[in-house]
């Protein structure tokens, strides 16, 4: 009986698809970049950052043997930079454990760095057809609302419930169809709000339509906590050269370039900021030349994150000794060196006229 819904599925995916590159290949790598940067990004913003990506790195080896900031500065601007990273890393274990050829299997696949079950079951019915079910937040919302399922997708039995439904539903003649199928549907059809129930091919099938539970459905069980974080950018430069620091692990932008960073556990003023050791050592011995807060103060939200930032631009007589620790890089090759989403941002702004 279920399997009758992914007939009518891919029938009405026929009708609607998009298009868009990665359906119309059935090469297991291009169609796991895609799936790694639709991972956090929607299809209209990451269509341009496949093509981007893909065009400079067209398969495994090419992406293996590249240097790993430039990968991200390939990246920069999708956000979630350990995606870029696993996307590295993996490329180079496809390399040393596969010769450079994609593995075939759903176990080999799923033993790669950053890859879950959801992108192995994609890249293996996509590109194999074989029958794996994908089960993703447009699926989650799909198989909630015609089942009537209540129990939470960001648990372990709502999770066991959903896959169990999906891979009952599948038409295992067409895998990839049907996958694609109960994704394009819950994107383009059954909605998070205002879905279009009027014109819905599984309307009379629908548990939440007949109970009137569609806007409740799917249920989840939090979402998390989110904190603050306070942080004040020194964008400092003497004599045309601007100073850059690289990010360490085991903190949000890994690897990632930025400007000297005084983060504090509140907001402050840049008059309080001066008299910060980390600032006074910063500018030990030397002149501040001029000062000026370029662009507005950002709040700049992620998952688990809220970002305060403020961005003051230093013009130094010279570096004092602990300048000099920092990479120090000419105004006009700063673009070239992969940044946050909020330098870029900065980057982009700082024409804008002065608040000072």
């Amino acid at each position: 009986m279920n399997g009758a819904i992914g007939e009518v599925l891919i029938a009405w995916y026929e009708a609607n698809r998009r298009d868009l590159p990665w359906r119309d290949t059935r090469d297991p790598y291009l169609i796991w970049i895609s799936e790694i940067i639709l991972q956090q990004t929607r299809v209209a913003q990451g269509l341009d950052y496949y093509h981007r990506f893909t065009g400079r790195f067209p398969d495994v080896s090419t992406l293996a043997a590249a240097d790993e900031d430039e990968v991200l500065k390939y990246w920069q601007g999708l956000g979630y930079y350990s995606r870029a990273r696993n996307l590295h890393a993996t490329a180079r274990e496809i390399v040393q454990r596969f010769g450079g050829k994609f593995p075939a299997t759903f176990d080999e696949v799923r033993s790669l760095k950053g890859v879950g079950d959801y992108t192995a079951a994609a890249i293996c019915s996509f590109a194999y057809r074989q029958p794996h079910a994908t089960v993703d937040g447009n699926v989650y919302r799909v198989l909630a609302r015609l089942f009537g399922v209540d129990a939470p997708i960001d648990s372990g039995e709502g999770k066991r419930c959903f896959a169990a439904l999906a891979r009952e539903c599948m038409v295992e003649r067409f895998p990839d169809l049907y996958n694609q199928a109960m994704m394009e549907f819950g994107a383009l059809q059954c909605l998070p709000r205002s879905p279009a129930c009027d014109r819905c091919p599984l309307q009379e099938r629908c548990v939440a339509f007949a109970t009137r539970r569609v806007e409740c459905l799917p249920v989840k069980k939090g979402k998390p906590t989110v904190k603050p974080r306070y942080f004040n950018y020194l964008h400092v430069n003497s004599n045309g050269v601007t100073l850059l620091a690289k990010r360490a692990a085991r903190d949000i932008w890994q690897n990632l370039y930025e400007f000297p960073l005084l983060e504090t556990d509140r907001p402050v003023e840049f008059d309080e900021l001066c008299l910060d050791p980390r600032f006074r050592a910063l500018l030990d011995g030397v002149t501040l030349v001029s000062v000026r807060e370029r662009v507005p103060p950002k709040r700049h939200v992620l998952t688990h994150r809220v970002i305060h930032a403020r961005f003051y631009e230093l013009e130094l007589s010279a570096f004092s000794p602990t300048a000099r620790a920092y990479l120090q890089v000419p105004d006009r090759e700063v673009e070239e060196y992969a940044v946050s989403r909020l330098i870029q941002y900065y980057l982009e702004e700082r024409e804008s006229p002065s608040l000072f």
